[in-house]
């Protein structure tokens, strides 16, 4: 098994790549760029690619370096584990049409949920001056840092990123669902 830092290294510099990618993404779907037919097309694949990445991560760390998730981690978990069960059997079932225009909302609803809590939850570890309430009881506290790459890249900002992804991924694949309605 790989050193804890070596894999700490090439998770921050996938998920530094991930954003990368999201913020280009991003401009396209703004602009109307060509790149949007592709991404639309192949979206379920490449969301489910990384959510696969994000579970692999977040269950590597948690079972094989023994980091146990704290309350807020689990809450972002919870949003993220079903949707790679969604895109699996959207794209095993070929789903089309309104079913799959029901999975983009799905994904798109859990990944904001998920994301805001990411959000508060990386706020709870780079403010922490206690104005936000920790709902650690006895377990591991939200608060502790306990990946911190590049100064900045904490577990729930990499959570935050992921869940952006993959609004921005629902996005492309909903115009393309749209167009071809």
């Amino acid at each position: 098994m790989l050193p804890l830092e070596t894999f700490n290294q090439i998770l921050a510099l996938g998920t530094i790549a991930l954003g990368i990618v999201s913020a280009a993404l991003l401009v396209a779907y703004v602009f109307r760029l060509e790149v949007g037919a592709f991404v639309g097309t192949y979206g379920i694949w490449f969301a489910l690619v990384v959510i696969l990445g994000g579970i692999m991560g977040s269950l590597i760390h948690s079972e094989f370096y023994g980091m146990p998730p704290c309350p807020l981690c689990w809450w972002q978990r919870i949003f993220l584990y079903p949707q790679a069960v969604l895109f699996a059997l959207t794209l095993a079932w070929r789903v089309s049409g309104e079913a799959l225009r029901f999975v983009i909302r799905f994904s798109i609803v859990f990944s904001v949920i998920g994301l805001t809590i990411a959000l508060y939850h990386h706020a709870l570890q780079m403010f922490p001056g206690g104005f936000l309430p920790c709902p650690a009881q006895g377990e591991v506290s939200c608060a502790k840092i306990l990946f911190l790459e590049y100064g900045f890249l904490t577990y729930p900002l990499m959570g935050a990123i992921l869940f952006s992804s993959l609004i921005i991924l629902m996005l492309f694949v909903r115009k393309a669902s749209t167009k071809s309605a």
